[in-house]
């Protein structure tokens, strides 16, 4: 929302310079986005002028030569006369106009220079509205004299512009979040800087309403939906001339954002951006009957709004109609055929409280988002109605020249007592870690126009502090104690609380076992040179097709969004290969070839009893290119299947989970140079190289591309991409919560080594874990050293060379201690179809 900071200043203008304003608002909860300068960066050099004399250039059809009588604007004591060449239509002898003198500089950051047109020295610029960004304008300058609400009597030429017209606003943008729409308006941020910084708030701008109460003659309203327009209030206007908006209020809803178009909308959209809420103007005599209806929508029903489209509605949705049918859509846009024209006379006059989420759910239906749809669904309150009314009302007789009907429709609003809270100091203190003096309480809540009085209470002192009375434009927003208790620190200033620490109650500060595994497994990571990202949550659905999931994988079963951001974003991520390939890819295409990365995010899946998402949190790494930076000593090695299980091997190993890998196909994967991750049964994840397929789609090196090339040009070390991804809640319940320690061994270790032949569908996880088991206690390690295939061994069978490694606590073994420890191992491994060699 954007605030011009001199409309602020009418209402509440502290000493403070506009970045200081930025300060105090931000720091009390209503940030500022960013300070912007609307129209001419300074308004040095702009100043009113008199044309003289305006004759036809001798050398041009279309210019005039000007003499322009600028006062004292250069500082003398006699008036100075300038010659300006101009090329308006409109420009006259007897004109008061806007005038650019040589050195000023425009919004557009040109800086004006004394110039020759056609031969005719020209010194300034006779100024058009649009030059000045204070309204659209035309093709003609901007005659003073001719627009109206200046100011009374003539305007002194010389006199600067700026003191005449804003030709020079600071506007505050702000972030207003969904529970404040009191904010929504400049006189709620008046209020919130007359908190925050104790100047004084002026009497809120609705409070003299030249308006009566009662029915208005020849006007009737019904409302058949009163859960969804809880209030609907009317007036009548008659009289009404239609005309251009003075430059005053053009400026102020240019530089708000808005576009002018007439007195009576421009009005409507003023009382709007001060009071914060939505108003609608009806030509009256073009409402059939004379008879507005608020009823839901008919499925299918149409209706032509201001923009010019036909739009289909919903019976979720409401209308306004008269007798030929609905005039405009609820809370968000008026209809064609009711607007107020050139010639309108009669004006009605609608402010009406809507029900936020119906506005919100309609609007993302229509695909229509409006200011005043932005305003209702955040929740409006009734009272808000007559704020609106009155500011209108006002402006609409002193600038439209129009008498108002007496009374006032005013449908379905019965009123509703303040609701009151008991805001007590322990409570304030308990949760603030300080004492707030109930004075100083008092003051805030006062200023935010909360109403309070002392509460005492003798037989429980616990319970003494203030009774709040809400204001009505918090009621949604301020419901318990603690909503009250936020109020008085924001204002008083969080930044001013001492750092202090909650009550323990018992509770021990602590990591959680599962959060030390997941610091534990990142800096796994980190430490051997990978590089975290952090990828979206959202992904789109060909992201399944990508990874070649057929139909009935369990990666499928994604969860879907309904109110996604995009078509690209409506899906929730099933797995972290995703955004760990899109990252890679982002590096590759910027001649970044080696990639190292890791991501440590949740992932979601859809749950197979239709109820909540199953939502974990997982642990990805993904290596492309070379394993090292390359260096005279020669090119390093490629990434392949067993570097990315080096790094998975670091992180679960370190958290000493006892894990294997076993055989395994996954689409996403290159067949044979993939595993499936195993703490027991329990299987924790993936690894591998990734499919050709997949590194293809992701314009990645993969085993089809030839060293040293790429398929999208990018120059490549290596040609495979490798990664894996577990479950590190699974790795938490496998990890043990308390390492026992073990001392280190006092006597050697005896190493042997064994060569045994095997069928190649027995895989050395297999052997390994077999001969684990069946050394004992004896056996510290067991490890593969070589593998050959050839015709020594027999075709489909391979040799595996063991490097066994045996212990004892108590003594250095001898063989004969280990013999027994062997023959068991032999025989496992003859289980599996082995044969010694050698």
């Amino acid at each position: 929302m954007r605030v011009l900071l001199p409309w602020l200043r009418e209402y509440c203008d502290p000493d403070l310079d506009v970045n200081q304003i930025e300060e105090r608002l931000t720091m009390t909860g209503t940030k500022v986005e960013a300070i912007h300068r609307y129209g001419v960066p300074s308004a040095d050099g702009f100043v009113v002028g008199k044309v003289l004399e305006a004759e036809l250039h001798p050398d041009a059809d279309r210019l005039k030569v000007c003499k322009v009588d600028l006062g004292s604007a250069n500082g003398s004591d006699s008036a100075d006369l300038a010659t300006i060449v101009c090329g308006a239509p409109n420009v006259a002898a007897g004109q008061t106009v806007a005038v650019a003198l040589p050195g000023a500089t425009m919004p557009d950051g040109t800086k004006l220079k004394k110039a020759k047109l056609r031969g005719v020295a020209s010194e300034g610029m006779i100024l058009a509205e649009q030059e000045l960004q204070i309204g659209p304008g035309g093709e003609g300058i901007l005659v003073l004299d001719e627009a109206a609400g200046l100011r009374d009597g003539e305007l002194v030429p010389g006199t600067p512009l700026q003191d005449v017209l804003p030709i020079a606003i600071e506007v505050l943008e702000l972030e207003i979040t969904p529970n404040r729409p009191d904010c929504l308006g400049v006189f709620g941020v008046a209020r919130e800087l007359h908190a925050a910084t104790g100047a004084p708030l002026q009497r809120a701008p609705w409070s003299e309403d030249p308006g009566s109460d009662g029915p208005v003659s020849g006007v009737e309203v019904r409302v058949q939906c009163p859960d969804l327009c809880p209030r609907f209030t009317a007036r009548v206007f008659e009289d009404v001339t239609i005309a251009p908006s003075p430059l005053w209020l053009k400026a102020r809803l240019m530089a708000a954002g808005m576009r002018p178009i007439n007195n009576v909308v421009d009005i409507t959209n003023y009382a709007m951006l001060l009071t914060g809420q939505p108003l609608h103007a009806f030509d009256l005599d073009r409402v059939a009957g004379g008879r507005l209806t608020v009823r839901r929508a008919n499925d299918g029903e149409r209706v032509q709004t201001l923009d010019g489209q036909t739009r289909e509605l919903d019976s979720e949705m409401v209308v306004i109609d008269d007798e030929q049918g609905p005039t405009s859509i609820a809370g968000l846009m008026g209809g064609a055929r009711s607007e107020v024209q050139p010639n309108t006379e009669r004006v009605l006059l609608e402010v009406a409280t809507w029900s936020g989420p119906n506005i919100h759910r309609s609007s993302w239906q229509l695909g229509l988002r409006s200011e005043a749809s932005a305003r209702f669904e955040k929740g409006l309150q009734p009272e808000q109605c007559m704020h609106a009314q009155v500011v209108a009302s006002r402006l609409l007789l002193e600038l439209c020249g129009a008498r108002l009907a007496p009374g006032t429709i005013d449908e379905g609003w019965t009123g509703a007592p303040p609701q009151r809270i008991r805001l007590r100091e322990a409570k304030v203190r308990a949760i603030l870690g300080v004492s707030i003096a109930r004075a100083r309480q008092t003051e805030i809540l006062a200023a935010l126009d909360f109403q309070s009085a002392d509460a005492e209470d003798t037989a429980e002192p616990q319970r003494s502090g203030l009774d709040v009375a809400v204001p009505a434009v918090r009621r949604g927003d301020v419901t318990r104690e603690v909503d009250l208790i936020e109020e008085v620190a924001r204002i008083d200033g969080v930044d001013r609380l001492p750092a202090t620490l909650p009550a323990r109650r018992g509770a021990a500060g602590m990591l959680t076992h599962a959060q030390r595994v997941r610091r534990a497994a990142e800096d796994a990571l980190v430490g051997r040179g990978l590089h975290e990202i952090v990828g979206w949550s959202f992904t789109d659905p060909g992201l399944l097709d990508r990874l070649r999931l057929p139909p009935d994988h369990p990666l499928r079963r994604v969860v879907t969004i309904e109110n996604p951001l995009s078509e690209a974003q409506s899906t929730m991520r099933p797995t972290l290969l995703g955004s760990l390939l899109d990252a890679a890819r982002h590096n590759v295409a910027r001649n970044g070839p080696d990639v190292a990365i890791f991501e440590s995010g949740a992932v979601y899946r859809a749950s197979q009893d239709g109820r909540l998402a199953d939502e974990h949190h997982g642990l990805g790494a993904l290596l492309s290119g070379a394993l090292t930076p390359r260096s005279w000593r020669g090119e390093s090695g490629e990434v392949d299947f067993f570097a990315a299980k080096a790094l998975l091997g670091a992180v679960l190993d370190k958290l000493h989970v006892d894990w294997s890998l076993r055989a395994c196909t996954w689409p996403f994967l290159h067949p044979g140079r993939s595993a499936a991750v195993h703490a027991g049964a329990e299987m924790l994840g993936f690894l591998g190289e990734v499919h050709p397929l997949v590194a293809s789609a992701w314009d990645l090196p993969h085993s089809g591309t030839p060293s040293g090339a790429h398929p999208g040009g990018h120059r490549q070390a290596g040609g495979r991409t490798a990664a894996f991804a577990i479950d590190l809640g699974k790795v938490a319940a496998a990890s043990p919560q308390v390492i026992a320690f073990q001392s280190f061994a006092a006597v050697p270790s005896l190493r042997r080594d064994l060569a045994v032949t095997l069928p190649e569908s027995v895989s050395a996880e297999d052997v390994l874990a077999r001969v684990r088991d069946a050394g004992a206690k004896t056996l510290e390690d067991a490890s593969v050293f070589d593998v050959y295939t050839g015709e020594q061994v027999g075709e489909g069978r391979r040799s595996l060379a063991l490097s066994l490694s045996f212990r004892a606590t108590e003594k250095t073994l001898t063989d004969e201690d280990i013999a027994p420890a062997r023959e068991r191992i032999v025989a496992a491994l003859a289980e599996l179809g082995g044969e010694l060699r050698g």
